[in-house]
């Protein structure tokens, strides 16, 4: 289990986050959604340990992550950010290999090869393993760098809007992977994620933050309920349940 303890976080003088407190559920997906500038993505990267909180603790199954090694972290937790640059000129199966660099610093041996290869099929990058990542699509890569956290083969696993440049094929191919991830891996996936119909579908508990506190927090179907949406995005947000499924009408 993630516990997300008192943490509050500034940039340039300005609270991103206040005085958070969570706990994240093992063996579950969870969202964080919420409105631009809310501190989804800061309180993602404090609990990566990418971004060092101003105060307060994030536990990892009881250590706090400040105490933790890099390399032992590196193996309990991953994080795929928004922006990935890498000034490499490397072919898909080589960015999935990166992923395992936590085991193998960079020699990989026949175990990381038949990680990077599941990884690969997991995604469906099969046909374009070797192909450059310059000569790929947005959502190819996009698909590509999943594939890199995939293969680092953490417990909890951190994505940062990863439906970014992907068509709703591809969106809902992620979704799927991720779903499969927890059900069938036994991961815990928590994901910043902008469309609330794919954290109605696929999470099991949703996270809102606005204005860098969390303003509600539980059960998907729970957070998705018509007065909780307009607590948090400020418009009406009418909800149909379709296949037992809910989903908001937010474009009428």
């Amino acid at each position: 289990m993630v516990k997300v303890k008192n943490v509050s976080k500034q940039f340039g003088g300005k609270n991103v986050l206040e005085n958070v407190s969570l706990s994240i559920e093992k063996g579950k997906i969870t969202s964080f959604i919420g409105p631009n500038g809310a501190g989804k993505s800061t309180l993602l990267s404090v609990i990566s340990r990418l971004t060092k909180a101003d105060s307060g603790e994030v536990l990892i199954d009881g250590v706090d992550i400040n105490n933790e090694k890099s390399n032992v972290l590196a193996k309990k937790i991953s994080i795929l950010k928004q922006s990935n640059h890498i000034n490499l000129r490397l072919t898909v199966k080589e960015l999935v290999g990166f992923g395992r660099f936590p085991y193998s610093q960079g020699k990989l041996t026949k175990k990381d090869e038949q990680f990077v290869d599941e990884a690969i099929k997991y995604m469906e990058l099969d046909s374009i393993q070797h192909k450059f990542l310059d000569e790929l699509s947005g959502g190819q890569k996009q698909r590509a760098y999943i594939a890199m956290v995939i293969a680092q083969d953490t417990e909890y696993i951190l994505l940062d809007e990863p439906l970014n440049n992907l068509d709703m094929k591809h969106s809902v191919q992620i979704m799927k992977v991720l779903r499969r991830l927890v059900d069938e891996l036994g991961k815990t996936v928590v994901i910043v994620i902008h469309d609330i119909n794919f954290a109605s579908v696929y999470s099991d508990n949703i996270v809102a933050l606005k204005n860098g506190v969390i303003v509600n927090n539980g059960s998907a179907r729970s957070i998705i309920n018509s007065k909780v949406l307009k607590d948090i995005y400020e418009m009406e947000m009418p909800i149909e349940e379709i296949n037992n499924q809910k989903i908001c009408v937010y474009f009428a």
